[in-house]
Order: C-alpha cells, then structure tokens, then sequence
C-alpha cells in the first residue's frame, strides 16, 4: 500500500504540474498521512538536515568555477586548443565539439551548462561550415551529457550523499566510463561524416599549434589539478569545488584579465540561482526518502525484484531500463534523489558493488537528459539553436544508440568500472 501511495501522490502531484520539489513535498505529507505520523515538524526538520551537509557545499563551487571559466575566456581557450588539433579532419569540427566537451566536463561536472557553452561557441561555426543543424544540435547535447559521468560531477555529489557512498571513488570509477561514451561519439560521428562533403579548415601549423596549447595551459591545469588532488587525498570533494572556484577566479582575473566585477556578480548571481534550484530538490527529496524507509518501501521493490536477486546483470538491465524510462520525464537531479533511495537496498541484496551501480546509474539517468519529451538538454540546445525539439531528436538518434551501447556494455562486463576503478583508488 505504501509504494503505491508513494508512486500516485508523487506521479499525480507531477502530472497537473507542480515543480517536482513540491510535488515531493505533497509526497511526504501523504505518507506521513498514510502512516499516522502527521507532523509539520517532521518535513521542516528533515528538509533541514537533508541540506545540511558537508559534501554538498560542493555543488555551488563547482557551479560557480563553471560559470568563471566561460565569462573569464578559459572555456574559449581550449576550444582553440581542440580546434587547432582537429579542425582540418574530415569532419573536423565533430571532433571539435566532443574533445571541447570532454575537457569542459572535466571542470563543471554541470550537463546543461556545458551543452549551452559547446552550443554558444561552435554552433555558429559549424552552421557557417555547412553542417546540418539537426546533427550538429545532436552532437552537442549527446556530448554535453559526460559532463556528469567524468569528475568532478555534481551528480555523483548527490548521489554520494543520498546513498551515504563515498563520492572520492564516484569520481574516480566515472573517469573510464566517461571515456568510452566520449569515444563512442567519435566512433558514431566517423561513421557520419565520411558519407559528408563539408568543408574542413586548414591545417594549422605546428607553431599554431602550439600558441594555442600555450594560451589555454592555465585553463587545462584545472582538471589535472582536480583529479591529482582528489587521487592523492590532498583535498576532499568539497574542498576540490573550493579549489576549482578559486583558481578559475585568478586565472579569470589575474593571468587572463577578461573577468570584470560586473562579469563576476553576474557569474555569482548564476550560480546561486543554480544551487537553489538543486539544493531545494535535495532536501524536499530527503523526507520522502525518509519516509520511504520508515514506511519499508525498499522491501516492497525487492519482493518485485526478488526473481532477479540472483542474476545480477538481469536486475541491473531491469533495474537500468526503469531509470532510464523514468528518467525520460523526470529531471537529472530528482531521478536521483527519488529512485536511489529505493533500488541500493535491492542492489546491496544483490550483491552488487554501489560503487558500480552508482555510475551506471548516473549514465542511465543522464541519457535521459537527452531523450524526448523532457530531455533537458536536449531543450538546451535546441533552444540556443532555434530549432524545434523534433529536428533536435531526430539528429541526436546515432549518438543516443552510440551512448546506449556503451550503458548495455557496462551492465555485461561491470569490470569496465570496477577494475580501473581499483587502480585509481
């Protein structure tokens, strides 16, 4: 009865168009109602001690650190690094799109802010070389979402607290799967572009070439810093969003000069904006997970599971399809904080690493991010492109397949994670 409460109050309180932070809110008065356990007290206080954390302090630096490297000129810096290197290939600027998405991914950990950078810089280029606005619109955004598998993610800063796992090795366990879903957009765009008659830039040269990694060294530090501090211990999670805000900021400031005050409080006033959003999500999510567990919700979705308790992949392949089907109409950050608190009892049942499941999840739910009819990045950049939604989905269907392969591949063979993972840890 309880999972069925949980299910209509928060699907009806969504349908009519609450904001999900609310409708989660009415989801916990209408457990605590199904229980008997009525109390204000009970959602002010959890809401407060869900967003009372430590490792959450890291989402505004990490947001802020993304919103200086693109007003400080870092994020410009380094799409001219990847446009000397690879702007003369047959479908050069493909390539373009997906190394510039995998350095910015390094940096915000942010999928909507680093497709609306990526859509910002090279969708005007990349029209004015004549590639199809469809396809190219499908690019960005299926690159846009590594941003929350490679580290440092915001995401797995959520789901690291919602699960109580340990967001260090989150991070480092995303690296080479976030690898793989880059090089499956590489593999899918060489298959597209040979077929294309697009004109490709000249050849830079070596000098060129060099100027530009010059130029853009100050801003390419920033991840080897990040992962090399959190690998070695010297920072924690939050205390690596602190570390990235800062230097983004001096190199913004100090090195670049191309931050101003003005540019600054308007990076200051994003970001908040940003966190609110996310923050308020986390703690209306936290009462309802608390009331998930007083109300033994998770032992009703293992009775549903329990034929599959013994097949890990099976469960996973089940318990990935759900995600990704419910994460085509829910938001990134709700996926988590709604879903998480209910599969890990099934998935420590199970016998499977969190860790691992951890950042399958987070691929699965960020895939959804770009399938129709929510697909918020998807809407991102089909917004900056001016496009309809449909010509987006349509072009991004090579590169969705591409991304699924490489989901169905770590659900078979979970070494892919959890072997480099022991190696970085």
């Amino acid at each position: 009865m309880s999972l069925v409460i949980f299910l209509a109050s928060l699907g009806v309180g969504m349908a009519i168009g609450i904001p999900v932070a609310y409708a989660l809110m009415v989801c916990a008065v209408a457990m605590m109602w199904m229980l008997g356990m009525m109390d204000p007290q009970i959602l002010a206080q959890k809401m407060i001690d869900g967003a009372d954390s430590y490792p959450l302090m890291a989402i505004p630096f990490f947001m802020l650190a993304g919103e200086l490297m693109t007003a400080g000129g870092l994020s410009r810096r380094i799409v001219d690094v990847a446009m000397a290197l690879f702007g003369h290939l047959r479908g050069g600027l493909g390539y373009v799109v997906i190394g510039t998405g995998v350095v910015l991914a390094t940096l915000s950990g942010s999928a909507i802010a680093d497709t609306a950078t990526l859509a910002v810089m090279l969708l005007p280029i990349m029209l004015k070389a004549g590639y199809p606005v469809g396809r190219t619109s499908g690019l960005m955004a299926a690159t846009g979402i590594i941003a929350p598998v490679i580290p440092p993610s915001i995401g797995f800063v959520v789901l690291g607290v919602t699960a109580n796992l340990s967001i260090v090795k989150l991070f480092l366990a995303g690296i080479v799967p976030g690898l793989l879903m880059a090089l499956s957009l590489v593999v899918a765009w060489f298959i597209i572009s040979r077929r294309d008659n697009t004109p490709t830039l000249p050849r830079r040269s070596l000098r060129d070439v060099l100027k530009a990694l010059r130029d853009a060294v100050w801003a390419l530090l920033l991840p080897v810093i990040i992962i090399v501090g959190l690998r070695m211990g010297v920072f924690t999670p939050t205390e690596a969003g602190i570390v990235a805000a800062a230097y983004a900021l001096f190199v913004s400031m100090v090195i670049y000069r191309e931050l101003t005050l003005k540019g600054l409080y308007d990076c200051l006033l994003g970001s908040a904006k940003l966190t609110a959003v996310i923050m308020l999500l986390v703690a209306a999510s936290s009462v309802t997970a608390f009331l998930i567990t007083v109300a033994n919700v998770p032992a009703q979705v293992i009775g549903l599971l329990g034929p599959f308790i013994d097949q890990p992949i099976l469960l996973m392949a089940m318990m990935m399809l759900g995600v990704f089907l419910i994460g085509s109409v829910l938001d990134f950050t709700p996926a988590i904080t709604i879903l998480v608190p209910v599969l890990m009892p099934v998935v420590v049942a199970a016998g499977i690493d969190p860790i691992y499941f951890g950042v399958v999840f987070i691929i699965c739910a960020a895939i959804g991010m770009i399938t129709p009819p929510v697909g918020a990045v998807l809407n991102t950049v089909s917004g900056v492109a001016r496009i309809p939604l449909e010509k987006a989905v349509v072009g991004i269907i090579p590169f969705l397949l591409a991304e699924i392969a490489v989901l169905v591949l770590l659900i078979l063979f979970p070494g892919i994670v959890t072997i480099p993972l022991d190696f970085f840890y």
